[in-house]
């Protein structure tokens, strides 16, 4: 009898093979040690946000000097870990699952987090996929076409959801559960045996930590979870997305809570953007220009990226290139080569810096990005690599200069409504202007929309932005969205739905902190 556990969502057939009685007691058991210290953790977020906006400064926090000055090291990195030379993400529909894993990249990163819509069926139709991927069974027949894998894949690692967003369709003792706890214990209690009798292993990429503690939280359960299905400690290898400024100024000190069940960091450079603003939104000199004129080579984001190889390779751990979002361009092949050729450039940068590895969105991006690996980092890794220097806050938290420009505001605008549609719809990563458009991508173009009003920025013609002007643009995007997609998509496609969200986020006193957390409450956790 599973005291207290309860299933809100709709069991469709073969989802008692992954909502199973022991899986369900597993999950109640992490939730009750481990909900009330995630609870504390989400407040002490606010609580260092209300710190900033009252005018102090992020910076290195001083209690943990010892940690970044000790001369320390994580544990170990498995065979099949060593070489992440290209990786490949995105959502775990089937199909998607197997191309993925059939892409020739040497790991793929099956997303629940950014890349997938959290509705209850996306979220149990994928685990159902990873459960039968890790068996190493997965097959789909889809239009007359049949998909199984190939003899050599990529390996596989799961992104659970982050500590934010809430699971409402399981609750344990009428308590709605964290969707990173079902993410994660779903995953692990289901393939962790499976995984491991193929020679690999429960592997994890852990997003959006603000804070060491949060890391400690990660390694807690890890360590229950081993004890409950009594396997070794360390059995659980993670990697950790450095994708929030805070996080930033504490990856020595998450490397070290994680050092048993850690081997990399990853630069996840949307999400960055997207903190960098939240993170600083109160501040009128921090304000960024067009979403564009924000790339990996700016200074801000150059130091991030070396900060994090450099301490990623003192510790003896990977440090993981972010994701281009240029995708293959059909039908029109200079934009094609225009697309790959950023990419290729983009993907030198990493190698030349030091990174070990790199993303990629899309199939047809493996090569290019294999290519230029091959060819300047001949070993498996360059952990022996390092950039000179060090950071300082003040480099971290400068921003660049650029344009601020009415069609940079328009963009916004139409990515924002273009992707939260699609969301709404069930699709986590989503296509729009030959760009891969995910929730991070998203989050930058309402938060900078949000920071350009707030703070009554004047784009560069002299226009001040006002919340009547984003309304206006708001009005005229959803007429470009409305000749793109039909008359009748554009009633059946949320649309409007998402205008009146994004417009909602954007006129708020403060800024949200996540796009999809009132989103999920509004329209899923029924």
């Amino acid at each position: 009898m599973m005291t207290g556990i309860e299933i809100k969502g709709e069991m469709k057939p073969g989802y008692e093979t992954i909502l199973t009685e022991p899986a369900l007691v597993f999950i109640a058991q992490l939730h009750r040690m481990y909900d009330p210290t995630r609870q504390s953790l989400l407040r002490a977020r606010e609580d260092r946000k209300r710190w900033w906006a009252e005018g102090n400064a992020i910076d290195f926090a001083p209690e943990t000097s010892s940690v970044r000055d000790g001369n320390w090291k994580i544990s170990g990195t498995p065979a099949d870990l060593q070489d992440r030379r290209v990786e490949i993400t995105g959502p775990c529909d089937r199909k998607m699952v197997i191309n993925a894993l059939n892409s020739g990249a040497k790991c793929y990163m099956a997303c629940l987090e950014d890349a997938t819509s959290p509705t209850w069926h996306n979220i149990v139709d994928g685990q159902i996929n990873l459960k039968d991927a890790a068996a190493g069974t997965i097959t789909l027949e889809d239009k007359g076409k049949s998909y199984k894998l190939n003899a050599e894949t990529a390996v596989l690692i799961c992104r659970p959801r982050g500590w934010h967003l809430p699971e409402t369709h399981i609750e344990v003792d009428g308590e709605e559960v964290s969707g990173a706890i079902v993410d994660f214990a779903l995953y692990f209690f289901h393939n962790a045996r499976a995984l491991l009798a193929r020679g690999t292993g429960p592997y994890f990429y852990l997003p959006k930590m603000e804070h060491y503690l949060e890391a400690r939280l990660w390694n807690n359960i890890f360590v229950t979870a081993q004890s409950i299905l009594g396997l070794p400690l360390g059995t659980i290898k993670s990697t950790v997305l450095i994708e929030t400024l805070p996080g930033a100024f504490m990856a020595d000190e998450i490397l070290f809570e994680l050092r048993d069940h850690i081997v990399a960091l990853n630069c996840g450079r949307w999400d960055y953007i997207f903190s960098y603003i939240k993170s600083l939104s109160y501040d009128p000199s921090k304000i960024l220009p067009d979403r564009a004129a924000v790339n990996m080579t700016v200074p801000f984001m150059a130091k991030y990226a070396a900060h994090v190889v450099r301490t990623c390779h003192k510790r003896g751990a990977h440090a993981m290139g972010g994701m281009s979002a240029f995708i293959p361009v059909k039908d029109d092949e200079a934009k094609n080569q225009a697309a790959f050729a950023a990419v290729k450039a983009d993907k030198e940068r990493e190698a030349n810096l030091g990174h070990d590895g790199t993303w990629v969105a899309h199939p047809g991006l493996v090569s290019v990005a294999k290519e230029v690996f091959d060819r300047l980092m001949p070993g498996p890794n360059q952990l022996t690599k390092s950039p000179e220097g060090s950071v300082t806050a003040e480099e971290l938290t400068t921003p660049n200069a650029g344009p601020k420009t009415a069609a940079g505001l328009a963009m916004n605008v139409n990515v924002a409504i273009g992707y939260i549609a699609a969301w709404l719809r069930g699709l986590g990563a989503v296509p729009l202007h030959n760009m891969m458009e995910d929730a991070a991508t998203a989050e930058i173009s309402r938060a900078q929309l949000w920071q350009w009003r707030h703070h009554g920025v004047s784009l560069d013609d002299g226009t001040k932005v006002t919340g009547a002007l984003i309304n206006e643009e708001i009005k005229t995007q959803l007429k470009v969205w409305k000749g793109d997609v039909g008359d009748n998509f554009f009633e059946a496609g949320k649309y409007k739905e998402a205008a009146t969200i994004l417009s909602d986020l954007v006129m708020a006193r403060d800024l949200p902190d996540f796009l999809t957390t009132p989103c999920y409450r509004k329209f899923m956790a029924g």
